[in-house]
């Protein structure tokens, strides 16, 4: 999903927009663009949606790391079979792999 969606999405719950067409006739996913239809909800301001990006951004590490750690179930397969220390192995070269 494009940052912006998601931004104002996350800032507004369940809010009414659109993004309305440049002046080349195509729709644009620009804050220029957006159109707000929410009457029950005010649009969000650039400041907002600017800070709600940053945010995302700093998190994305996140989703990736939980990409890429093996299943609970292997994890704890992992320390039944080959103890903590190998557990801890698999667990840090994610993390070193994917920093903060």
């Amino acid at each position: 999903m494009n940052a912006l969606i998601l931004a104002i999405k996350t800032l507004k719950p369940g809010s009414k927009f659109y993004f309305g067409k440049n002046s080349e006739g195509f729709q644009t996913l620009d804050i220029e663009h957006l159109v707000w239809l929410d009457s029950n909800q005010k649009q969000p301001t650039l400041d907002e949606i600017n800070t709600e990006i940053s945010y995302q951004e700093t998190q994305q590490y996140k989703v990736a790391r939980a990409a890429a750690y093996p299943s609970i179930a292997d994890q704890l397969d992992l320390i039944y079979h080959e103890g903590i220390d190998a557990w801890k192995l698999t667990i840090t070269a994610v993390k070193q792999e994917i920093p903060k």
